[in-house]
């Protein structure tokens, strides 16, 4: 058995203002935060808000991951309390934005992983993820991240599952009322993982997010789920050994059953 405290802090980041969105997550980690916690997953777009008026507004607050005051604060964190932290980035890269999700840890920056999937007005500022599916050690476990409106993907989920993560961390701003959060745990049964949904909550002029962050286990069990509408930090511990068993039945394993001699259709 090897059992790890993960969770998620759902929370409403500030529209481009960093430092109300640092305020409120010092206050969140002072009250709810300890060393005993060995991940958290916070929503996307962490550092700058979601609903942008303008790719002017999109522009002005995102940060490089190699200067940016939202990665030193996580990072801070991550050292103060031994934990790795994934959030959603608004990622400036050259003159391309990216809706990434960047991993940090007590040693500093790990990574980062680029959505692939973009939702509604996200075409208006960001570019399609170009770094694939990468997978990370954090020394207990292995994870990979997907964001928000990746969920309607399946082959996503499957690709992480396949390179052998025991966690997917899903930082989102869901506005679709209850159709992740219900489907989340389909993904975890279908590929034996836990998922750590992180959603957001409150408004931005047009747009109402809907909370229910969602801790799934690898049977499809919901192991935590947060309310709609309140600030609130989920955490579980877990058996990673329940993710690395893909055991349907006795004589039924969830990769070795699989008939790739017949799935050619998918990436067509």
């Amino acid at each position: 058995m090897t059992t790890i405290s993960i969770g998620f802090i759902q929370f409403a980041p500030k529209l481009n203002n960093l430092a109300s969105t640092i305020q409120t997550l010092e206050q969140l980690f002072q009250d709810y935060v300890d060393p005993t916690i060995d991940l958290l997953v916070l929503p996307e777009l962490g550092n700058s808000g979601y609903n942008f008026p303008s790719p002017e507004v999109a522009w002005v607050s995102s940060e490089t991951v190699t200067k940016s005051l939202f990665i030193d604060y996580l990072v801070g964190q991550a050292e103060k309390y031994n934990l790795h932290i994934v959030s959603g980035f608004n990622e400036r890269s050259g003159d391309k934005l990216y809706n990434s999700a960047v991993l940090v840890g007590p040693t500093g920056y790990i990574g980062r992983y680029r959505k692939l999937h973009l939702f509604l007005n996200e075409k208006d500022f960001f570019e399609p993820g170009n770094l694939g599916l990468p997978i990370f050690d954090i020394g207990q476990a292995q994870i990979g991240m997907l964001v928000c409106f990746d969920w309607v993907f399946p082959e996503a989920w499957r690709v992480l599952a396949l390179k052998g993560v025991d966690i997917i961390c899903h930082p989102s701003n869901l506005v679709l009322p209850g159709l992740c959060q219900s489907t989340v745990p389909s993904h975890a049964l279908m590929n034996h993982v836990y998922v750590i949904t992180a959603n957001r909550i409150g408004t931005e002029e047009n747009l109402t997010f809907t909370g229910l962050s969602t801790i799934a286990g690898p049977t499809g069990q919901v192991l935590y789920q947060a309310t709609q509408t309140n600030v609130e930090v989920g955490l579980v511990d877990v058996d990673l050994s329940e993710a690395r068993d893909k055991a349907i039945t006795a004589r039924n394993d969830l990769f070795a059953d699989r008939r790739v001699d017949v799935y050619g259709d998918l990436v067509s």
